[in-house]
């Protein structure tokens, strides 16, 4: 179980990595006075970003998944809220994917300003999913 464990935060880096680079990128390709060929490198990066992010994201999933194997149920309160959040940050992911898209066809739609806030939503998800995960406490 420690190898799945160990895989499971692996690729929950990976997946977090993505997440906090991913709006960073939305903030310079929104930037007024891109060029065009700025705004399709933008592009590219976003595409190919997202994808190795959504990868980190399904095998994320996937191990704590398998983690959840040896659980007993019904789940400790904590691992419940864990989940929601988990839960919260697929949807947070799926936005983002949806945002890669918005930017190919209207860059100007949503100000720099947006995507700097949007971009500091995963470092709450963190905090909060990674003390959940290791103080566990009992509510």
């Amino acid at each position: 179980m420690l190898w799945i464990k160990a895989f499971h935060i692996i690729f929950m880096v990976t997946w977090f990595a993505g997440l906090f680079y991913l709006p960073r990128l939305f903030v310079y390709h929104s930037e007024p006075g891109v060029s065009a060929e700025s705004a399709r490198r933008f592009e590219v990066m976003e595409k190919r970003l997202f994808v190795i992010t959504t990868l980190g994201a399904l095998l994320t999933v996937g191990f704590g998944l398998w983690l959840l194997v040896g659980w007993f149920w019904p789940p400790p309160l904590w691992l419940e809220i864990k989940l929601g959040l988990v839960a919260g940050l697929i949807a947070y992911h799926i936005l983002l994917g949806c945002l890669v898209k918005d930017l190919r066809t209207a860059p100007a739609r949503r100000s720099p300003a947006f995507y700097r806030v949007l971009n500091e939503v995963p470092t709450l998800f963190l905090i909060a999913i990674v003390l959940l995960a290791v103080l566990r406490p009992a509510f």
